[in-house]
């Protein structure tokens, strides 16, 4: 297999970190099909809520109507598809606007959105970056009503959008766009990334491109990654020519295993029940081979070879990972014939 000289600067770093994190990527492989993602005919028992959603709506029937005036809205409010990169989705504070036993519910609810293996983590890079207020400088708000079938919960501020949605919204995976990011140790990250909790997702992706030919390198390889703009960010590439990079469905059966360890370790952070969705719509249209994996070497630390910014994009996604000057992550999901 051909070898780029600019991929040897950083490789015995990489391998090093690689393996040092190598069981806590491991998840079910995203090629194999979800077969018990559809409840059984036979089956009548409802669906269980899963945690988040039951903290939120338990934190709801805790807010007295003062509480609520700003903070909630009518389920279909444009506010509640809005993603960005730091912001508050309301005036209004986690800190101010609840007592200290629902604040405790705000954290669980925010915990239990991602793995056992990564909450700990996450939940430290978004108290590290939004300074000393923590989760208590974050803001809320609440869209519909818990329980009657249509709401979600959405948590934002500096370096993180999240929702939840318990499958309020159909066709779309984390209930809609999501951002989620993290700066370290300074505004300007070195090469290594040193103490970032979402890098290791960076090194699995340039393990895929070491996989890569010098022909698919030349193909992968751009200098027009996504400018950071809110909503647009996140817009999802329809056609099949303006997507970027290399066609998935064109690589080999060993260098599609590695761009399936990639995509398990961007799903790894995130909750069980969130990941087998993402899977489920990509699965539903295609599978990995509708998607392309795009690096940008316009953007690279340290001009080493070892690519900071890369994107996966296909008719159904945009998972876009900025990782210059640290890290930035767009993520959208959703079926082609979705609404949501």
């Amino acid at each position: 297999m051909a070898s780029n000289p600019s991929d040897l600067s950083r490789r015995r770093f990489m391998a090093g970190t690689a393996a040092g994190i190598a069981t806590s990527v491991v998840l079910p492989n995203p090629l194999a099909t979800h077969a018990a993602e559809a409840p059984s005919k036979k089956s009548k028992s409802k669906k269980k809520m899963p945690q988040s959603e039951t903290l939120v709506t338990q934190l709801y029937k805790s807010m007295t109507e003062e509480q609520k005036k700003p903070i909630c809205f009518e389920f279909d409010h444009q506010l509640r598809q809005r993603v960005d990169n730091n912001w508050h989705i309301t005036k209004s504070r986690v800190g101010t606007v609840f007592n200290k036993d629902q604040q405790d519910l705000v954290r669980q609810i925010f915990v239990g959105l991602h793995s056992p293996e990564y909450a700990a983590n996450v939940l430290k890079a978004v108290e590290h970056d939004n300074g000393r207020g923590g989760i208590g400088g974050c803001a809320v708000a609440f869209f519909g009503e818990p329980g009657t079938g249509k709401f979600e919960f959405v948590f934002t501020g500096r370096h993180v959008t999240r929702r939840c949605d318990g499958d309020s919204v159909e066709g779309a995976a984390f209930g809609g766009p999501i951002f989620y990011g993290h700066a370290a140790k300074s505004f300007n990250e070195p090469a290594d990334h040193a103490g970032n909790v979402y890098w290791f997702q960076g090194i699995a992706a340039n393990k895929a491109f070491q996989m890569l030919d010098r022909k698919q390198r030349e193909q992968s390889l751009r200098t027009d990654n996504r400018r950071e703009r809110g909503n647009q960010t996140v817009a999802i590439t329809r056609n099949k020519a303006n997507r970027h990079g290399v066609p998935i469905a064109d690589l080999s059966a060993d260098q599609k295993a590695e761009v399936s360890k990639t995509m398990a370790a961007l799903l790894a952070p995130f909750r069980k029940e969130d990941a087998d969705e993402v899977m489920k719509i990509v699965n539903s249209t295609g599978g990995l081979d509708s998607l392309h994996m795009a690096f940008y070497k316009n953007r690279d630390i340290g001009n080493d070879g070892v690519w900071d910014v890369f994107q996966i994009e296909g008719p159904q996604m945009v998972w876009y990972f900025r990782g210059a000057p640290h890290v930035h992550t767009w993520v959208h999901v959703k079926n082609p014939k979705s609404t949501a």
